[in-house]
């Protein structure tokens, strides 16, 4: 059971690396562009964002495997497909902070500098809202460990050569009176979302910029 909680871990954090890559990668350049350019390309990539959260997240993962087979299911093939659903919460919210950020006295300054669209984006608008991304990282961080686990506790997830979360509970609700398998993994879970939650909370306040400063 051990090995296959520490084992489990290992293929979570490489399943982390990898979303949160991809993910915040693509929602963070979609979200800012929405918000400081707006106009038909915001108009565009709202209709687009709307179609995609209308899909059935568990019916896509179902046809999928249904294609793939779980025997031929890999990491990436999994990831790509719940990537494809998660970066829209995302995106919605770093729109809504470019609208608001773009309107500072701090990015009119800029402009009147002369400063280039790339510069105001990478020096001074994205720096102001890396608190606001940090703050996102752990409830990221937590979301794919469960959707991991749910996944291959439900059959739809990687195979059983894989050291998967969702086999130890599945295993657990299958052998009842070995109560050690469920509570050890139930445990090991909880521990380890806490460990994220309190690591996320760190970096939010390192990271931000207006923790010392006040506006005049």
């Amino acid at each position: 059971v051990a090995a296959q909680i520490f084992g489990g871990w290992q293929l979570n954090l490489k399943a982390i690396v990898l979303y949160l890559l991809f993910t915040y990668s693509l929602g963070i350049i979609i979200g800012v562009l929405m918000g400081f350019f707006g106009g038909l390309f915001d108009l565009g990539m709202q209709r687009i964002i709307e179609i995609v959260e209308e899909l059935p997240f568990l019916y896509i993962v179902m046809i999928v495997v249904s294609i793939v087979s779980v025997a031929e299911m890999n990491l990436v093939i999994l990831l790509g497909v719940i990537c494809l659903f998660s970066w829209t919460g995302l995106t919605y919210s770093l729109r809504a902070m470019a609208y608001k950020e773009k309107e500072r006295d701090y990015i009119s300054a800029a402009r009147l500098q002369g400063a280039s669209t790339w510069r105001i984006l990478t020096r001074y608008l994205l720096p102001n809202m890396l608190a606001t991304l940090v703050t996102y990282i752990p409830f990221s961080v937590a979301g794919i460990i469960a959707s991991l686990t749910a996944l291959a506790f439900l059959g739809f997830g990687l195979p059983e050569t894989y050291p998967q979360w969702g086999w130890l509970f599945d295993d657990g609700t299958n052998h009842l009176g070995a109560l050690w398998i469920s509570v050890s993994m139930f445990a090991a879970m909880v521990f380890i979302l806490l460990l994220v939650t309190f690591v996320g909370e760190a970096l939010r306040e390192a990271f931000d910029p207006k923790k010392f400063t006040t506006y005049q």
